[in-house]
């Protein structure tokens, strides 16, 4: 039984490979479908893995966009189902396929959200591995799709990368007196977030990096000076400070209606306030407030959807 399930196999082999040598594709695409539902079966993951990576990025690297991007969703599925831990080599992988995709193709998009699924296993993350996104925002920055670059950064711990991007952002599209309101978002969403750590890494890198920001502390912006003082606050864990801070600085908080709701979450999670009691602001509010549900949800789903419609309202307001 187990020769002649060999010789089968070796079969298909053998016409996948005398279809990539006559360039049909879509019968290549067709023998390396059939081959892992027979390497499924047998549970031979890692021949499997190795099979639809390379047939993958054959049908990629040939304008075969939707079916290359088929072959690098069942390419998940079996990291899935063999239950395979999240690894670096894996996400070089995963990231070389989606960088070879096609933006045109929906497929792209299933690709890439099963990754993230896939590589919170055995971790606390809800949205996906913080280097795995770190990767994609990366690729995404390359193609100039800033929104999603932006959307990804978030959930990385490259406060560094993300900084360089908001520069180039800025520089590109934005006003001159916005410079300070673009790395406030950062910082305020990386904190509401707990991402201390990358909140500081990216203001730094930001105030240091744009050339139009004036060595600093203090800086001429009002803004970058509350941010600045706003990281060191935290650090303190200082109720009274925090207050006093944000009284001192309402006009600068003025400037955007969402910043008084991120430093309310701010001061939830760093100085234990209680939450306010619920408002009804509208559309936006309930926009914003979607962000903040979202960090408490334990439901991968909900927290994608959340974060994807705060992100794109928030770049919006950029």
């Amino acid at each position: 039984m187990a020769s002649r399930y060999s010789h089968g196999v070796q079969r298909v082999l053998a016409k996948l490979e005398a279809s990539i040598n006559s360039e049909n594709y879509y019968e290549a695409h067709q023998m390396y479908r059939t081959l892992y539902f027979r390497y499924l079966g047998q549970k031979k993951y890692s021949e499997l893995l190795e099979l639809l990576y390379n047939g993958s990025m054959l049908l990629l690297q040939h304008d075969q966009h939707a079916s290359g991007a088929d072959l690098g969703i069942l390419f998940i599925n079996v990291l899935t189902q063999s239950e395979t831990e999240p690894t670096q080599s894996f996400f070089e992988k995963i990231t070389t396929l989606f960088g070879t995709m096609s933006p045109m193709f929906p497929e792209r998009e299933v690709f890439i959200q099963s990754a993230l699924k896939w590589s919170i296993k055995g971790t606390d993350y809800k949205t996906g591995h913080p280097d795995l996104h770190q990767k994609i925002a990366q690729i995404f920055w390359r193609e100039k799709n800033y929104i999603m670059a932006r959307q990804h950064f978030m959930h990385s711990r490259d406060g560094s990368g993300c900084a360089a991007m908001l520069v180039e952002l800025h520089e590109q599209r934005g006003y001159m007196n916005e410079i300070d309101l673009f790395i406030a978002h950062a910082v305020f969403q990386y904190l509401c977030l707990q991402n201390k750590a990358t909140a500081k890494e990216a203001f730094n890198s930001y105030t240091s990096r744009h050339p139009k920001i004036s060595s600093g502390p203090p800086y001429l912006l009002p803004l970058l000076n509350f941010l600045f003082f706003l990281l060191k606050t935290i650090d303190s864990g200082k109720l009274a400070v925090f207050t006093v801070l944000c009284d001192q600085y309402q006009i600068s908080l003025n400037r955007d209606p969402c910043y008084r709701q991120y430093l309310d979450k701010i001061g939830q999670l760093f100085f234990n306030i209680p939450p306010p009691r619920p408002r009804n602001q509208g559309l936006f509010s309930s926009l914003l407030q979607s962000f903040f549900n979202g960090l408490e949800d334990d439901e991968y789903d909900d927290e994608q959807r959340n974060t994807a419609s705060t992100s794109y309202a928030v770049q919006e307001l950029d």
